[in-house]
C-alpha cells in the first residue's frame, strides 16, 4: 500500500520534498488562492509554486498571509504575493484581483479556499451564524469566480477549482450550515453501480462547480471540485478536538485506516490545475480514503467532540 507523503502539522512549509509530478507541471502559471494563509490552501500554495507556479494568496487577515508568503517564497524560490480580502465583499475582491493582474499579468488558476466551519447543533443554531457560513463558503465561492471570469477568464480561459467537502453526502449531525453551504458548490452523490469510485457526478440542484463547468466551457474554463475528508494539522480539524483518546477507533474507521494529510489534499489540488486534468470539468473528486463510505453518523461520537471543541 502506498504510504502517504510526509507533512508537517503546522503552517509551516515542508523540510524536504520529493516531486511525484514533473517538476515543471505548471511552470510559469499563477494561481489565485483563497484561504491560502493556513491549512490546506497554504499547503496547495506550496506544492504548486515547488511545481513552477507563481502564487497570490488571500485572506481576511494581512498579517497571516503576509507572513505566510515569505516561508513560502524563502522555502521555493518563486513569487508569492499577499494580499487581504474578504470574499463576501465583491470591492476587495475586484481590488485584489486587480492588484494580481498587475503584479504578473495574468491569472491562470482560483483555488477557492476560503471556509468557514463549527459543530452546532440545528436546534440552537442563529440564523445569522447559518447566513455567515453560506456567505463565505457558497457566495464567496461565486463571488470570487465571477469577478475573476469578467477581470481575466472570460477573455483568457481558465481553470477553477472549489474545495469542498463530503458533509452534503448525507445528513449529518451537527453540520447543517457547512453541509448545506458546500452542498451549493459541490459534493459527492451516493455512488451508482456505473459511477468511478473516486469522480462522482453531483446531483445537487443548485451545485454551482456543474452550472460554472457548463456555462463557461465554451470560454475554455475548467470548473472541479475537490472534496477533502477529515484531514490533519488543518483549523478545522482543531476544532473537532484533534483525536481524542476515546474517539480514535470511530474517526478512523475508514477503509484506509488514517487520517488524510494536507499534502495529499495539495497533490490532488495540482492535478485537478494541470494539463493532466485538461479533459475534467464539472466534476467532484473526493479525497477523503473512502471515509464518506464508511464513517459513523453518530450522535453520541459528535456530541462528545461538540463537547470538546466548546472548551477550545
Amino acid at each position: 500500500m502506498a504510504q502517504p507523503p510526509p507533512d508537517v502539522r503546522e503552517d509551516d512549509c515542508l523540510p524536504e520534498y520529493h516531486h511525484l509530478f514533473c517538476p515543471d507541471l505548471l511552470q510559469d502559471k499563477v494561481a489565485f488562492i483563497t484561504g491560502g494563509g493556513s491549512g490546506i490552501g497554504f499547503r496547495i500554495a506550496e506544492i504548486f509554486m515547488r511545481h513552477g507556479c507563481y502564487t497570490v494568496i488571500a485572506s481576511r487577515s494581512l498579517p497571516r498571509v503576509s507572513m505566510a508568503a515569505r516561508k513560502l517564497a524563502a522555502a521555493t524560490g518563486q513569487r508569492c504575493l499577499p494580499l487581504s480580502l474578504d470574499v463576501r465583499s465583491p470591492l476587495a475582491i475586484t481590488a485584489a484581483v486587480e492588484q494580481a493582474l498587475k503584479e504578473f499579468g495574468k491569472i491562470d488558476i482560483l483555488i477557492n479556499c476560503a471556509a468557514g466551519n463549527f459543530l452546532c447543533p440545528a436546534g440552537t443554531l442563529s440564523s445569522n451564524a447559518f447566513k455567515t457560513v453560506m456567505d463565505i463558503d457558497t457566495l464567496g465561492t461565486f463571488n470570487v469566480s465571477r469577478i475573476l471570469y469578467e477581470k481575466f477568464f472570460r477573455d483568457h480561459g481558465g481553470v477553477i477549482v472549489n474545495i469542498t467537502a463530503t458533509l452534503g453526502t448525507r445528513g449529518q449531525v451537527l453540520q447543517v450550515h457547512a453541509g448545506s453551504a458546500k452542498a451549493a458548490v459541490g459534493h459527492p452523490r451516493k455512488q451508482s453501480s456505473s459511477a468511478s469510485p473516486s469522480y462522482l457526478p453531483d446531483s445537487h440542484a443548485d451545485a454551482m462547480t456543474r452550472h460554472l463547468a457548463v456555462e463557461w466551457g465554451p470560454q475554455n474554463i475548467r470548473v472541479n471540485s475537490l472534496a477533502p475528508g477529515l484531514i490533519s494539522g488543518t483549523e478545522g480539524f482543531q476544532r473537532l478536538g484533534g483525536l481524542q483518546a476515546g474517539l480514535n477507533a470511530k474517526v478512523l474507521a475508514s477503509p484506509l485506516k488514517r487520517l488524510g494529510n494536507k499534502t495529499e489534499i495539495a497533490h490532488s489540488a495540482l492535478f485537478l490545475a494541470s494539463p493532466l486534468a485538461s479533459y475534467m470539468t464539472g466534476a467532484v473528486l473526493v479525497v477523503d480514503g473512502g471515509s464518506w463510505l464508511t464513517f459513523p453518523n453518530d450522535v453520541g461520537l459528535l456530541a462528545d467532540l461538540t463537547s470538546f471543541s466548546a472548551k477550545l
